[in-house]
């Protein structure tokens, strides 16, 4: 490999917006990433069905399409 053209490998600690913090290694170069959702909290790796809402979509189709909420 030549020197001097790769980004550094460095760890990185992930906080995601169930509470769960885990490190992994990323070529990111700040210290801390926040997602919102992860593997602990994902219905795909947890079995439960949850609904995952980003910025209100749900309601804003409820409300389109005059729907009960749930």
């Amino acid at each position: 490999m030549k020197p001097e053209i790769h980004p550094n490998y460095d760890i990185v600690t992930v906080n995601c917006a169930c509470g769960s913090k885990f490190q992994t290694r990323s070529t990111r170069t700040v210290e801390e990433v926040s997602v919102d959702i992860c593997s602990a909290c994902h219905p795909f790796y947890t079995g439960k069905q949850r609904l995952v809402d980003t910025a209100g979509r749900i309601d804003r189709f409820r409300k389109k399409f005059n729907l009960p909420s749930a």
